[in-house]
């Protein structure tokens, strides 16, 4: 379905509550006009419930996100900024390792930021969206970030919600977290490393994180475990340990307290997770997303994938995979647009029509088998 940009009838008017609530917040009035004539309706509202970490497996989800291509990315990223993340780690006591990850799975180490301008997408939802009133905030919030020098106007642009920034913060989140790491007077996501890294760091640490524990470890279940689970059912690793969970590398069960997490059912692969788990999470509110992170920052570290597999005969593709099927597709006709990995509308209105006539489920879903089908130039 085409993105749909709503009609514009009373949109002056409700740009006027937006000036006025702006004035109220202590936003002054030559910096609203300054963006005044940009607020026009642009085409966010179809992005409302395409959050991927709520529609796609766990599997195909995680194969996109922790792949070789962004784990060689997080460590060379990791070397180039090592003394800034030296110094933040020390300070905020959050693993450098981490804040790479979220900064790779945001942004693809500042690759895709997105290409919305923020004010824009926020006066959009804040006029026709689900949640007028949070996001009325976070355009006020936007404002006084521009009021304050701390993101140029022109390349104030992120994501469809508004996020924006290496690290993808919201402005009101940016508001309360943001720190100036290269102590230019200002904390600036959108063109420093280091602040981006830094206000993720001090985002986390407000968020539970603490400092020296793991966010957890893989492990192992016994044949037929159907015991409990749940990543804030918390017990101590003898309670675990008691029920036949060893870890998967062979070593002792350790921590304090930790929770059992299951992304994909008892047959698949099973993690033992700490509250530190549980600060990633607050950073996006979905466990597979918690766990890409954790898994990156892992392998950024040296780690290799997990033991077990996931329990699925037609695993998921990475990004080099699937931009390889974009690229099929194109050649056989499909318009697609750009052949970037990213599994847009036309991709995957492609993939289901191609997987129906080569007799595939038409799910519309990039897979081993499809790469195979097309490989094979059936």
């Amino acid at each position: 379905m085409a993105a749909q940009t709503p009609a514009t009838d009373n949109f002056p008017s409700c740009v006027a509550g937006l000036r006025q609530a702006s004035l109220a917040a202590g936003v002054a009035g030559e910096t609203f006009d300054a963006i005044a004539p940009s607020l026009t309706p642009n085409d966010v509202l179809h992005f409302q419930t395409e959050q991927p970490e709520f529609h796609t497996a766990v599997w195909d989800y995680m194969a996109g996100l922790v792949d070789d291509e962004r784990v060689s990315d997080g460590k060379a990223k990791y070397r180039e900024w090592a003394t800034a993340l030296k110094s933040i780690q020390s300070r905020f006591g959050v693993d450098a390792s981490i804040l790479v990850a979220v900064w790779g799975v945001e942004s693809d180490y500042g690759k895709t930021f997105g290409l919305r301008p923020i004010v824009q997408s926020l006066a959009t939802l804040s006029c026709y969206g689900r949640r007028p009133d949070y996001f009325k905030s976070e355009f006020v919030a936007a404002l006084k970030i521009l009021q304050a020098g701390d993101a140029a106007p022109d390349r104030f642009n992120g994501s469809w919600a508004g996020a924006f920034g290496h690290t993808q913060f919201m402005p009101s989140t940016f508001l309360r977290n943001a720190v100036d790491i290269d102590g230019n007077g200002h904390p600036n996501i959108v063109d420093s490393v280091p602040d981006a890294l830094g206000t993720t760091a001090n985002y986390l640490r407000k968020s539970g994180w603490v400092p020296g524990v793991v966010w957890g470890y893989e492990v192992k279940l016994p044949p037929g475990y159907s015991g409990p689970s749940g990543r804030k059912n918390r017990h101590p690793p003898a309670f675990w340990s008691a029920k036949g969970i060893v870890k998967a590398d062979g070593g002792p069960l350790t921590g304090a307290d930790v929770g059992l997490l299951l992304p994909a059912g008892p047959q698949g692969p099973a993690f033992l997770v700490t509250r530190n788990f549980d600060a990633i999470y607050a950073y996006n509110a979905a466990e597979v997303y918690a766990l890409a992170i954790a898994s990156l920052s892992d392998r950024i570290e040296g780690a290799g994938s997990f033991v077990t597999p996931w329990p699925v005969d037609d695993p998921g593709l990475s990004r080099i995979d699937r931009r390889e099927v974009q690229t099929r597709l194109q050649a056989k006709g499909y318009a697609i647009g750009n052949t970037d990995g990213v599994m847009g509308v036309k991709t995957l209105e492609a993939i289901a029509d191609y997987e129906g006539r080569v007799g595939l489920p038409a799910n519309g879903r990039a897979s081993q088998k499809l790469l195979q089908a097309l490989r094979d130039g059936r």
